[in-house]
């Protein structure tokens, strides 16, 4: 069990930072991960497309490559499905991703959190549910970012940040004021997987004073945590990453080259 690798998917390429993290934290590990880039982009889709497509991946990675665990590495799919997921695969650790509110809350000393996240995040019941719980803690600013996770997958073809840089300007223009002077939003949570490969472009529009959160390493520990519990860390690495993809291979792989700065094999293509 131990030498089984860990699922990591996404809609898309922004996964591949969560799984930056994952090897960062786990080394010795193997993990397969699934860009399922052809039925995305889940953020401006139903919740019934998101369950359905995150279902048949979890039993593709369970059937085809014996995963010991899951890490759902898009906050969309994480609020849709997996509760959904869990309660079908009880004998599997699944890890999911989550805007983080809470430690941003925590963070903030202006009280006024930015989130921005794709539609589907930002508007579903548990993000609520979440935001308003903490809703004593901070005022959260939020911000549906419709086509900034499709414009930083296809940078990766066009090699061109322009769109990239256009749509976070306009974004957090409409946010308000970045700052640390009362009124103004202090911390800035990352809500969807892909925004981390702009961060360096939100870092100059918002400034240096601000906090920029993602969800990466927290998930990383809870990952490491849970197959500590099971017994089932790998301990005989080093650790491999197998690309598969319901896209285009080249493009996850040119991604996987450009952002995680380490070569991989050939990426493969799964029909479903």
């Amino acid at each position: 069990m131990s030498l089984q690798p860990i699922g990591v998917f996404d809609s898309g390429i922004g996964g591949l930072s969560v799984l930056q993290a994952l090897q960062a934290a786990l080394p010795l590990e193997h993990f397969v991960y699934l860009d399922d880039s052809l039925y995305a982009p889940y953020g401006e889709r139903d919740d019934a497309h998101v369950i359905a497509r995150s279902r048949a991946i979890t039993q593709y990675l369970r059937h085809t490559h014996g995963i010991k665990a899951l890490v759902i590495a898009c906050n969309t799919a994480t609020m849709a499905a997996v509760a959904r997921l869990r309660a079908e695969h009880p004998d599997l650790p699944i890890v999911g991703v989550e805007p983080g509110l809470k430690p941003a809350a925590a963070a903030s000393h202006t009280q006024r959190v930015g989130v921005i996240g794709t539609r589907g995040t930002v508007t579903s019941a548990k993000f609520n549910a979440l935001r308003l719980s903490l809703q004593d803690q901070a005022e959260f600013v939020v911000q549906p970012c419709d086509g900034l996770a499709d414009a930083i997958s296809r940078s990766v073809e066009t090699q061109d940040d322009s769109k990239v840089i256009s749509l976070c300007a306009d974004y957090t223009c409409a946010m308000g004021r970045f700052g640390i002077n009362p009124g103004e939003i202090d911390t800035l949570v990352l809500g969807c997987t892909h925004y981390v490969f702009a961060q360096a472009h939100l870092a100059k529009l918002v400034g240096p004073e601000v906090r920029i959160l993602s969800t990466g390493e927290p998930v990383a520990r809870r990952t490491q945590h849970l197959l500590e519990q099971a017994g089932t860390l790998n301990r005989n690495g080093p650790g491999r990453v197998q690309l598969v993809t319901t896209g285009e291979p080249a493009v996850l792989q040119a991604a996987a080259r450009r952002w995680l700065g380490f070569a991989t094999d050939e990426a493969v293509r799964w029909i479903a």
